[in-house]
Formats: structure tokens, sequence, C-alpha cells
């Protein structure tokens, strides 16, 4: 079944009832989606969409109603769907809607004639466009380099059901992992591996799955539709707040929630936590990293009858995931859980002989016939995808049971929040200052986000600029998740014989004094 079929059952059987809801931000029933979503889909076709047409959605966290609608519309118009980060640079979304060769952006508030700038500069021989999906339209300003046109107005009056025909190979989205390279890698996914939880006939609990990540990546765009699959209404909070958080589980009552550590470090603080009735909470599922032995106790003894699930997926293994069950978590601490069948995992050595349970190695993922790819980047598919198995780049082990351990990263990849950040993205940008010599940034352990970005530069002589100063040229081509909050000014930066900067080095300096230079800063 197509992404959009799920939704179209939904609403013949129980189009009445709430299938989405955002905190402090409306509702939406499932007829009301199902008729919005082939009104756009309508109209977009009328706006001449065609099929395999990158259509960006690029709208802030709140307007996630409008999001998922133009989501749906946009796989019931044959187009492919290009979610983008809100949070980024302007810089970095030109990249990719330049990268992907989008037809069109839906977007809202300043985003507006930022991307229709950036596709008139970018767009293919196609005419582009942009769909002003603000609250509040405001409208062509001045000399548009692309049409704008207001979402009500490209809404067609027939909401009839439409769907243009497609194939479950045929590609419905591109997911962007990171985006500050000159050749940003995005993940094409087809109909046939978006999904984890299998389509089947509508069913309605009654009940609701509460999540905070954003829709952009890969865990938020599972919350679209895996939720009614499972007879579920989702709840989405744009922003999380631990205290906001624990008024809704207390008011709304759901069975499901879905956390990242970051988050869960949040809430065990929180000084409502100890009190909080978290009773309704049958699965807690948490992702994106590893989570701390001691914070699934903390929360296993809150929830006592909830299954506690570290789990472990990313982008590019899609369907791939592996699951906790009941009580597994505080029984193998540090463990992410088993693969979801028919999902597979191998640890192998240097040479890709694959290891005996508990030796650490390289982890490898496979589903059979479903992996993904790079959009437009043969090379950087091939050396990720080898003879079917995903090289994640992540050093891990397998027990006895078959539950997997992730020990550590081969990628140069810090984790803050949930949030993957290349360091050499963020060192490119830095030493582009014109008074930086060498830049070298590192992740460090952090109570609560889990990582943090630290950076190490070298000034050229006579360099007149501050780090207030570096912080704001980061942040004009760097999404602000990704701008070090920690800086250390160095002469030098430790190397070895090959020139190559030796960062346990520059960790290591972290744990002890520096003092190479008077100007540290902690933000």
């Amino acid at each position: 079944m197509l992404l959009p079929e799920t939704l179209r059952a939904m609403a013949e059987a129980f189009g009445d009832e709430t299938a989405y809801s955002v905190v402090d931000g409306g509702s939406i029933t499932f007829a009301e989606w199902d008729v919005q979503a082939n009104r756009l889909a309508r109209g977009l076709l009328a706006m001449g969409v065609a099929p395999d047409d990158p259509i960006a959605i690029h709208l802030s966290f709140e307007n996630a109603l409008r999001w998922i609608v133009a989501y749906s519309a946009i796989h019931r118009a044959g187009a492919v769907a290009v979610p983008l980060n809100p949070r980024l640079a302007q810089a970095e979304v030109g990249r990719m809607l330049g990268h992907c060769r989008a037809r069109a952006v839906v977007s809202d508030d300043a985003r507006v004639s930022q991307d229709a700038e950036e596709l008139g500069r970018r767009a293919s021989e196609s005419p582009a466009f942009v769909i002003d999906a603000s609250a509040t339209p405001m409208g062509p300003t001045g000399t548009q380099p692309v049409k704008t046109v207001g979402w009500i107005d490209v809404l067609d009056p027939s909401g009839d059901p439409i769907q243009v025909p497609r194939d479950d190979d045929d590609l419905a989205d591109i997911i962007y992992t990171s985006g500050t390279t000159g050749s940003p890698k995005g993940v094409a996914v087809r109909h046939v591996n978006a999904s984890l939880v299998p389509p089947g006939p509508p069913s309605w609990s009654g009940g609701s799955w509460l999540h905070a990540s954003p829709l952009c990546t890969f865990a938020g765009l599972g919350f679209v539709y895996n939720p009614m699959k499972l007879g579920l209404r989702g709840i989405y909070q744009p922003r999380f707040d631990a205290g906001r958080w624990i008024e809704v589980v207390e008011h709304e009552r759901p069975v499901a929630v879905f956390l990242v550590p970051a988050m869960t470090h949040l809430l065990l603080d929180h000084p409502r936590f100890s009190e909080a009735d978290l009773s309704s909470v049958q699965i807690c599922a948490i992702g994106s990293a590893p989570l701390a032995p001691f914070v699934i106790e903390r929360l296993q003894a809150k929830m006592p009858d909830a299954m506690i699930s570290n789990n472990y997926g990313m982008t590019e293994a899609g369907s791939v995931y592996c699951l906790t069950p009941k009580g597994e978590a505080v029984k193998r601490p540090g463990s992410v859980g088993r693969p979801a069948p028919p999902a597979e995992v191998r640890i192998v050595d240097d040479e890709g002989v694959e290891v005996p349970a508990g030796h650490v190695g390289d982890v490898r993922l496979r589903i059979p016939g479903r992996a993904r790819e790079y959009f437009d980047d043969p090379g950087a598919t091939a050396s990720t995808w080898v003879d079917g198995w995903l090289i994640t780049g992540d050093l891990g082990k397998v027990d006895e049971d078959g539950y997997l351990y992730i020990v550590g990263r081969r990628k140069d990849v810090i984790i803050r929040g949930g949030n993957n950040i290349h360091a050499a993205d963020v060192e490119h940008v830095i030493v582009s200052h014109p008074d930086v010599a060498e830049a070298a940034v590192v992740g460090v352990p952090h109570p609560v986000l889990g990582e943090d970005v630290v950076a190490f530069v070298a000034l050229r002589p006579g360099a007149k600029t501050t780090i207030n100063a570096l912080r704001a040229h980061c942040l004009e081509s760097l999404a602000d998740y990704k701008v070090p909050r920690e800086w250390h000014v160095v002469d030098t930066l430790p190397r070895n014989a090959t020139g190559k900067v030796v960062k346990p080095e520059l960790q290591a300096m972290l744990n002890g004094p520096l003092e190479q230079h008077p100007e540290h800063s902690k933000g």
C-alpha cells in the first residue's frame, strides 16, 4: 500500500475521530485530514506538479497540522516529499533544494521569501513555486523570483478521493541526514520501505501516542501514519517542555510515548516527575542514542506496567529497527534490543567477517529486498550498502540471545540532544572566518543532551576576532544546535606525523588545565 492509503481507510471507517492533535495548537479528524489532503493534491496537480517532482516541506514545528496535510497531499499527487528542518540556516536549505532539484516548497513565515529566493536561483527548467502556509499569509512582497501562492488559494474546491498511480518501488521521500557539506546526502525512501508498521484493516482503540520528534526527522515521519495503523491518535508536542509533557500525559492519558535521551533527563530532573501520574503509559520508546542504565531503571520504577524500550534505528536503515521487549531493558543494561523480524544485524571485524557473540565490531543491518539508498549519489550508496547490508559506522556487540549493544561510533559524529552533528561540517564553517587559521570540533559528554559540541580554534597572527563573533559567524551558516557552546582558543592544534589532528589529545585537554591562550568560553 502507498503511504496515504491508511489515511483514506481510516477516514472512511472513523472519519469523525480525532486523528492528530498538536499540544496547544489544535487538532484534525481523519475525515478533515483526508479531504484537505485531496484538495491540496488536486491543487498541486493544477499547478503542474508531475510524478516524481520533489516538493519540500519547510514549515515551523507549530504548523504541524498543515505539515501532515501537505505530506499526504504530495504523495497523493505522485510527487516526492522533502522534509526540511526549519532550524537550518538558509544556506543549508539552499544546498538541499538544489541537490534534490525541488519543484516547489510549502513554507511559512520568514521562510516564504527566503525559499522563493533560493528556488529562483536553483529552479530547474520546470516553473517553480512556493506555497505560503503561514497562519496569516504575508502575500507577495516586492519582486518575487518565483510564484508565491497562499495555502487557501491553492486548495482545489473538490475534496473527492485522488491518487496519482504509483508503485511500491516509486520514490516517496528524500530525507536529508546532514546539510552543510558541498554534497548533502539525502536518503531516498520508497513506498515499500517507508514504514516499519505494515498496513492492515482500519481499527480504532481510542488511545493515543505522544511524541515530540521534529516531523522532518526519521522518527517524526514515522509518527505521521504509524499511530493510526495501531488504532491510535497522534499527539505532537512541537517543542519539548518537561513540565508541559507531564501535564499532557496526565490529561490525555496516552498509552504510548516516544522520547530521546535528552528529554528523559529533563523529565527526571523536573520537580514534578516524582509525583506525576504516568500510569496510562504502556509503551515508553526511547530512540536516537543509547540511554544510561540508571535512566532506564528510574523510568521503569515510575512506569512499572510499561514496556521501557531503548530502541535503535537510523534513517539509512529505514524499516530495520531494534526493539526491547518488556522488562528486558532493566535486565540487559546498555542494550538497544533485538532486530524486529525480518530485519537482521551482524557484527563484523575489519575484514567483514562476522565475530562471535560478545565481541565488539562494526554494526551492519539489513532487511532483504528493502534497502534504501542515497538520492542521486551512487558512489556514496555503493560504499554504504554492501551486498545488501548497511554499514552503519557504529561499533557494537551482540549477546548470546541476539540483543544488540552500541559501544561507540566510527563516524566522527556528535549526537547532541538527538541531533546528529558532523564535526567536519562545523569545522568547515569555523575556518571560513578570515581570522581563523585552523579549527577542530569534538564531542564531550553532557548530562542532559548526551553530548555537547566543543570547538578548538587557532587564530591567525594579529587576529582581532572574539568568540562571540565566531559564534555569530557560525549561526549564519549552521543550525543553532550545531554551533559549539564551548570554545577554546589555542596556539596550535595537536597533529600526528601525517598531519591529522589528534582529537583524543584535545578531549584530554578538557580534563586538565587549558593554559595555551587566555580566551576560553562556555555559552
